[in-house]
């Protein structure tokens, strides 16, 4: 396919524009990769990548060298990074051939190419609508692989059999097709299924970084999902595959089997002003463990007489999603601070079906540790909410339970001990395990609501006749 030229203009920082469009010898420099395909669907880009062609790496060096500082860490793979100010660094490069010499992502042998056509220097891109041009000189896309029809239609298609050479560009298909809502075509579905065992090539930390992509940016989450199941790349990810094909009782999921749920949970969550409005790390979470809510119920799954009807259950399916879970996080080398989150979210997703008790919205909120019940309520939300046609309502349980949680100053934190070390240490009590056991035993009888504040803690110290107090304590306290 030859290449197209289009007169089309994108925006640019102005810095990166007054270089490329008035530098002498970077006149054939051109925006590439996803900072064009971003403008052209509309959205903010910070990211911006440059490749350069005839230079060397040396000759292009100097000539970025007036205008900010030069980071030449990538000078294996061509590429230099200028900082133009604080906060704004573009990758410059050269184009290159990378030929596949062994395993894994570092098995490829790097050439650098000044000489290089456009058409077969951009073909070693993953995905046409990521191997577009733009001319800022001539404000115009280069088009050289149809990457601006299929940006159009909303494809998702891979530029050349190249493709081949990287495995992980079948997981970086699986987020930008629920990053930017696109349909795979195909023949790149075809091709996928071809590499699907080279996915063991792939670091666990490359794999990773593709999920928290899919979990932090999506638009629709669920078309990742099915991606990974047409390609069979599900099969690497068994907690999730093993979602396929398991039945739901119809009265209570219209929608289908548990995986055809979870991608309604996936959407649903990302349509949440709650998790909309979060951090990035808070976003991973709540969707890992929105991913991760009914790993329990392949095991659990069965039918049983219920009220005189056949019904299809699975008792207990959230205790038995947490430790696989567990596996499926740890698998990908997730950090221990997201793990820590999402577990107790797996765990308790179904904690609105019990009574919002002021006990028991403590005692939640304290097995949720480090989580929040706000982020629990985010992920029931997702999960009441992925089950059309049911009506898109929350239950009620779930609108009490928050309520329930602002009024005890609880959806944001656990609950905090009222009787602490320091306590007893001013009544003359010394450091060790009796201590230990006073302290715990207070926080129990604080959390069953025995009492709510400092007074009140001692005065149920003072009669406590289960719990061994050491004489000089006891003394202090009927003094007091």
């Amino acid at each position: 396919m030859p290449c197209l030229t289009h007169s089309i203009d994108i925006s640019l920082p102005a810095d990166l524009r007054e270089i490329l469009c008035n530098t002498p010898g970077l006149e054939r420099a051109y925006v590439v990769g996803g900072g064009v395909r971003d403008a052209l669907i509309g959205r903010d880009c910070k990211d911006f990548d440059v490749e350069v062609f005839g230079h060397s790496f040396d000759s292009l060096g100097r000539l970025l060298a007036p205008f900010g500082k030069l980071d030449l860490v990538g000078k294996s793979f061509g590429v230099i990074k200028l900082t133009t100010r604080p906060g704004q660094t573009f990758d410059f490069s050269l184009p290159r051939r990378d030929s596949k010499v062994g395993t894994g992502h570092k098995g490829f042998q790097t050439s650098f190419d000044p000489s290089l056509d456009l058409a077969e220097a951009t073909a070693r891109r993953d995905f046409t609508v990521n191997a577009l041009l733009f001319d800022p000189r001539q404000r115009q896309i280069i088009d050289c692989h149809g990457g601006l029809a299929d940006l159009e239609k909303r494809i998702l298609r891979h530029t050349s059999n190249a493709f081949f050479e990287d495995p992980l560009r079948v997981l970086r298909g699986m987020q930008f097709v629920s990053r930017f809502d696109l349909s795979p075509a195909p023949e790149t579905i075809e091709l996928c299924r071809q590499i699907a065992p080279s996915c063991t090539e792939l670091a666990p930390e490359r794999i990773r970084d593709e999920w928290f992509k899919w979990a932090s940016r999506s638009t629709r989450p669920s078309a990742g999902l099915r991606f990974l199941s047409d390609t069979g790349w599900i099969e690497h990810f068994p907690e999730v595959a093993q979602l396929r094909s398991v039945p739901q009782d119809p009265e209570w999921h219209p929608e289908g089997d548990v995986f055809v749920h979870t991608g309604h949970c996936c959407d649903a969550m990302v349509a949440l002003p709650e998790w909309q409005r979060a951090d990035e790390a808070s976003r991973v979470t709540w969707m890992l463990a929105i991913l991760a809510h009914d790993f329990g119920k392949p095991s659990t799954t069965r039918q049983e007489l219920r009220h005189g009807k056949m019904r299809i259950v699975s008792p207990e399916h959230e205790a038995a999603g947490g430790p696989l879970a567990q596996t499926f996080l740890e698998r990908l080398k997730a950090p221990n601070d997201i793990v820590a989150r999402v577990l107790p979210l797996v765990i308790n997703h179904l904690a609105h079906l019990q009574a919002s008790t002021d006990r028991a919205v403590r005692r939640l909120a304290n097995r949720l540790q480090p989580e929040t019940i706000e982020g629990l309520c985010v992920v029931m939300a997702a999960d009441c909410l992925g089950r059309p046609p049911r009506p898109a309502v929350l239950p009620q349980t779930l609108v009490d339970l928050r309520a329930k949680a602002g009024q005890l100053c609880l959806q944001h934190q656990a609950p905090k001990g009222i009787l602490l070390g320091r306590h007893l240490l001013a009544l003359g009590m010394s450091p060790g395990k009796e201590m230990g056991a006073i302290l715990h035993a207070a926080f129990e009888a604080q959390l069953e609501g025995e009492f709510q504040d400092h007074p009140g803690a001692l005065r149920w110290l003072k009669v406590q006749s289960e719990i061994a107090l050491p004489s000089e304590l006891r003394s202090r306290l009927d003094q007091g």
